[in-house]
């Protein structure tokens, strides 16, 4: 019966290299993504005489916002692939790796998710008649929403960390 428990238990620990599949699809969305932002990158320089500061601003942030994506999914890679998969074997390299735990990544998850909600946010405000108010006031609702996840999450996470003391007397 021993054994039979101990196979279980290697099956249920290789599963996790199921993983990798992800983290490398992953990072060829990434490829495509980077794709993407030097033809929005072209777009913007090849029309940058003839555009307004509004229209200037508002490139720019697709610009910002894509960068914070593409940082959203290395960190996701890179993270996950730490601490689900297999530890790096050049720690130098990558010796900020050691201070994102899960708990960690899902607030700078969340962190880089409110700043993608902002950006967008900022860009209906600079494109106010483009826009209902209905429109306006329910991606107001969303990205007020995001904000408060995160910081409940923020908040499980320090909690979730604070050191419990223990009272011997009343045991």
């Amino acid at each position: 019966m021993k054994s039979l428990e101990i196979f279980v238990e290697r099956i249920i620990l290789a599963s996790r290299w199921l993983l990798v599949a992800f983290y490398i699809g992953l990072g060829i969305a990434l490829a495509f993504y980077a794709l993407t932002f030097f033809i929005k990158l072209w777009d913007f320089a090849s029309h940058l005489t003839g555009m307004d500061e509004t229209e200037t601003i508002l490139k720019i942030l697709g610009l910002i916002d894509a960068a914070l994506i593409a940082s959203l999914v290395v960190m996701v890679i890179i993270s996950g692939y730490e601490n689900f998969v297999s530890r790096f074997d050049n720690e130098e390299e990558v010796h900020w790796l050691g201070q994102i735990d899960a708990g960690s990544l899902k607030i700078k998850v969340a962190s880089t998710i409110v700043a993608i909600s902002s950006i967008h946010l900022l860009q209906i405000f600079l494109n106010v008649p483009s826009y209902t108010n209905e429109q306006i006031f329910w991606y107001t609702v969303l990205h007020l929403t995001f904000i408060v996840s995160a910081f409940f999450l923020a908040v499980i996470d320090k909690i979730s960390k604070k050191p419990q003391k223990i009272d011997l007397q009343n045991l």
